[in-house]
């Protein structure tokens, strides 16, 4: 099963111009115990399994449509 956010006030985004990079958080703000690094440079961050946020490496250089490919293809079990 999935877990689904069910309020975007559960997601937080925050996009760091000296790093060039772009950080989505869901749910509470809880540190990750494991994570890895896509094909695409997007890091998945898990806790207890689940993903509980995604960091989007060298964002300013990514045109739109290629955002999401990394994370898109993971998913969480609930």
């Amino acid at each position: 099963m999935e877990a689904v956010i069910k309020d975007a006030r559960d997601i937080d985004i925050f996009s760091d111009k000296e790093h060039d990079a772009l950080y989505i958080s869901f749910g509470k703000a809880q540190e990750a115990d494991d994570s890895e690094l896509t094909d695409n440079d997007v890091v998945v961050r898990y806790r207890k399994g689940r993903i509980i946020g995604v960091t989007v490496l060298e964002f300013s250089k990514r045109p739109p449509a290629k955002i999401w490919e990394g994370p898109a293809r993971a998913s969480a079990t609930a």
